[in-house]
């Protein structure tokens, strides 16, 4: 994947287009991300016994759901625009993320 953890994304689908957040997790396998403030959900949970004397608790609980990657681009650090993102060599052969739009190496 060429999105990680802590970059800066644009969802561009769906209902939350337009809205940037921080990607919070990365789930490769399933080609998901959660990013933050991003497809907010309601899960009701009931308290149940976290071991000795205590208890987890209970309620509605609301948290991040994840979305597909192709729903989100990056956004470039120097134009602020979401971008596609590529992949080259640099001088000692490590890979190195670039923006498509501006050409310039992702950190």
């Amino acid at each position: 994947m060429r999105i990680k953890v802590g970059d800066e994304v644009e969802v561009v689908s769906g209902n939350y287009k337009g809205t940037r957040g921080t990607v919070q997790r990365v789930l490769p396998k399933e080609n998901r991300v959660v990013v933050a403030g991003v497809n907010m959900v309601k899960k009701h949970q009931r308290p149940r016994p976290t071991g000795g004397r205590t208890q987890a608790q209970g309620g509605i609980i609301e948290f991040e759901a994840p979305i597909s990657a192709s729903n989100v681009m990056l956004v470039c650090p120097e134009t602020g625009e979401p971008t596609r993102v590529g992949i080259r060599r640099d001088e000692e052969g490590n890979r190195v993320r670039y923006s498509k739009k501006s050409g310039n190496p992702i950190s």
